[in-house]
This record gives structure tokens, C-alpha cells and sequence, in this order.
């Protein structure tokens, strides 16, 4: 199989469970606010924004369309903001699907 079919594989799989997950709706920079957030809180129970900045997925993501998504995220129910702290922490929330 040639790299790009393997590829074009990979994201037919991810689609998939995207879709059952209900994240099909979320833009490109949401779902990867979402993924970071959700791999961040593995780590620890809130999640910071510098944390959500500073990771890999949204290196290339400019602070006003971050800032934008993740407002998003919080009205859809994705995120909350924490209660057990100040500004700029997280919480990840099950999706809805």
C-alpha cells in the first residue's frame, strides 16, 4: 500500500470516530483544542491555557482564532471553565455523541 493510501486510511478511521463521538461539527481548530485539552487532562485534573498554547497540535494556531475556538468550545459544552481556580484553567467534558 502506497504511504498516501495508508494516510487516506487514517483519516476514513479518525472521521469514523470522530463521527461517533460527535465531533463532526467542531471546526479543525476546535477538534484540535479538544484533542490537546484531552490529552493534557490525563496529566492533571484542570487544564491551562498555556498548557493548550504550548502544545504541539496548536503551534501554528494564531491567539486570536485559539482564543475564538475556545470560547466555542465552552458555549458547546466541550469545556468549562474550572471552579476550583482562577481564570485560564479547563475542564474536559464527554462528549456528546
Amino acid at each position: 500500500m502506497q504511504e498516501i493510501s495508508k494516510l487516506a486510511e487514517l483519516r476514513k478511521l479518525l472521521l469514523g470516530m470522530e463521527r461517533a463521538l460527535g465531533l463532526e461539527d467542531l471546526s479543525a481548530v476546535e477538534r484540535d483544542i479538544y484533542y490537546a485539552a484531552s490529552e493534557l487532562s490525563t496529566e492533571a485534573p484542570g487544564v491551562r491555557t498555556t498548557g493548550l498554547l504550548s502544545h504541539a497540535l496548536l503551534e501554528d494556531v494564531s491567539r486570536p482564532t485559539f482564543f475564538r475556538a475556545l470560547k466555542s468550545l465552552v458555549g458547546k459544552g466541550y469545556l468549562s471553565q474550572s471552579n476550583a481556580s482562577r481564570r485560564g484553567v479547563y475542564v474536559v467534558n464527554t462528549p456528546r455523541g
